[in-house]
């Protein structure tokens, strides 16, 4: 898995708080975002402990993701407030061989890892031969697996990428897009250090949300969360 974050609202900070100033203020924008240089990191602080979350909504982030399967990427489009462009398995067909994602939990077994490979041999050489036959990739595809590698470009707005980190970064969230929330939310904290320094999973800020169904360590996802850079 790749992760990188292609580029993003020049000064994030500056341009988040000078809208949070606006709101309570007669200045102009000039002189908003000329005073949001100066206290700006507190001023951040307060108004997210006021969940005055809105102005989060100013700032996009725009992230490239390969070597994901499908199945992770199905998860991450139902995050609705959001743009994405992913490759497409009509217009790029996989000739040589299609790329796949193997599961930790297979990949730990030898005797499954070899049926598993052995599975995905077998529909690449029906993938093939219907690529051959004539069949156009747009219908070759629905053999494809969920494991098939995709590459997508995703952006997302300051407010919504919190949302997403606390579910996606949650130890209950399934492994392989926790993996990759916790990569992009270490970018998103260097971009803007301030706007995610309490982003993460929901127990870093407070009670875990997930109730009965709680992993239990609550201490040891902060910890991990507080030190990640």
């Amino acid at each position: 898995m790749l992760v990188q974050l292609l580029t993003h609202t020049p000064d994030p900070e500056q341009v988040v708080a000078a809208a949070a100033r606006l709101c309570y203020s007669a200045s102009s924008i000039e002189q908003l975002l000329e005073k949001s240089r100066t206290d700006r990191e507190a001023f951040l602080q307060k108004i997210l402990s006021l969940g005055h979350l809105s102005v989060l909504e100013h700032a996009c982030f725009t992230f490239g993701i390969e070597g994901i399967s499908r199945a992770c990427s199905h998860q991450l489009v139902r995050h609705r407030i959001a743009s994405y462009s992913q490759q497409s398995q009509r217009y790029v067909s996989h000739k040589e061989r299609f790329a796949a994602v193997t599961p930790p939990s297979i990949a730990a077994q030898p005797a499954l890892r070899e049926r598993f490979d052995s599975l995905l041999d077998e529909i690449h050489q029906v993938y093939g031969q219907l690529l051959e036959a004539g069949i156009p990739a747009e219908d070759a595809r629905f053999v494809l697996p969920n494991a098939a590698e995709t590459k997508i470009v995703v952006s997302m707005n300051g407010r919504e990428l919190r949302h997403f980190f606390a579910l996606r970064c949650c130890r209950r969230a399934q492994w392989e897009i926790r993996a990759m929330a916790v990569e992009m939310l270490r970018l998103a904290r260097r971009a803007a250090p301030v706007l995610f320094a309490d982003a993460g999973p929901g127990c870093v800020a407070g009670a875990c949300p997930e109730g009965k169904m709680t992993c239990g360590k609550m201490l040891e996802v902060r910890k991990e969360f507080a030190e990640l850079s």
